[in-house]
Parts: structure tokens; C-alpha cells; sequence
């Protein structure tokens, strides 16, 4: 199954989290690289104040059913000292499933397609640059993304996500 994954960070070195997390999310059997987007860095959305984040997407393959990939994306946040006090609050890392295949689900433990990624630019911008033809809900993801503000999503050229180690 084709999975999208959505990584961010704003606390520490933000871009070796994310690099790290990559490691790690491949490390096992289960998930192969297929690509990563560009590094962005972007705003805050909801919660307290806090810092600029670091977002990318990757692509995979997967053979894991969507709650392997939960633990496994829980897991590899934990491994970085994500901590979780605040909902929307800063954090180390941030692994979000945001497609598994063509898995619709509303368990409260995990909803696919993710709820809220339809409305987020900085999900939606480093996606379409990973995979320019990405459909989410039946709908373009570049066709979602044109009705949304694009502005708090930068692109850093001086980093690179690039694949596993």
C-alpha cells in the first residue's frame, strides 16, 4: 500500500530530528522509501504560542496494516522524547499518517484519511512537491491546495530530507 507520512518538529535541532526520524521509520521491515518532499519551515497552527516548524513529507510502500504503522510512527516519536502534554503543542517530533492505500477509517485511535490534512498548506505543499499527481479524498491534492493561504509555508533550499541512511 502507498503511504504518506507527514513529519514535523520545533523543538531542538529540528532538522536532524526529522532526517533521524527517517532512519528510524525505515530502519524495520515493512515500510520502502519511494520519496521525500522538500523541507519547509512553517508557522504554528493552533495550540500556544511556540516556534517555527520544520515539515516534509515522505512516501512509502508498506506492507503493515494502518495500526502497525501507528506504532511504528509512535514509537519512532518516542525515540526522539516526544512528549505529549498539550494537544497542538510544541514537540520534538510529529509523525502523522496521513493515507494508508485506500484505508477509510474513523477508529478514535486513528482516522484515514487523516481529518485535517486537506486543510493544512503545510502538509498539502511539501506532498504535491514529493507527488505532483497526489490524490486525497478522491480530490487533487493540488487542487485542494490552491484554495488554501500558502504563505506560512516556506521552503528551506539549504536543507534536504532525501531517504533513509
Amino acid at each position: 500500500m502507498r503511504v504518506v507520512l507527514a513529519l514535523g518538529s520545533n523543538l531542538g535541532d529540528r532538522h536532524a530530528t526529522l532526517r533521524g526520524a527517517v532512519d528510524a521509520l525505515f530502519a524495520e521491515p515493512g515500510l520502502t522509501f519511494v520519496a521525500a518532499s522538500p523541507v519547509y519551515e512553517t508557522d504554528p497552527v493552533g495550540g500556544p504560542e511556540q516556534g517555527a516548524y520544520l515539515n516534509a513529507v515522505v512516501i512509502a510502500e508498506s506492507t503493515l496494516e494502518p495500526r502497525g504503522l501507528l506504532d511504528r510512527a509512535q514509537s519512532v516519536e518516542n525515540a526522539f522524547g516526544r512528549v505529549r502534554v498539550e494537544r497542538w503543542g510544541a514537540r520534538t517530533l510529529d509523525v502523522d499518517l496521513i493515507t494508508v492505500g485506500d484505508v477509510v477509517t474513523d477508529d478514535p485511535d486513528l482516522t484515514l484519511p487523516h481529518p485535517r490534512a486537506h486543510e493544512r498548506a503545510f502538509v498539502l505543499v511539501p506532498w504535491v512537491r514529493a507527488d505532483p499527481g497526489a490524490v486525497l479524498s478522491g480530490r487533487r491534492v493540488a487542487d485542494l491546495l490552491a484554495g488554501l493561504d500558502q504563505t506560512s509555508v516556506r521552503p528551506r533550499t539549504d536543507l534536504t530530507l532525501g531517504g533513509p541512511a
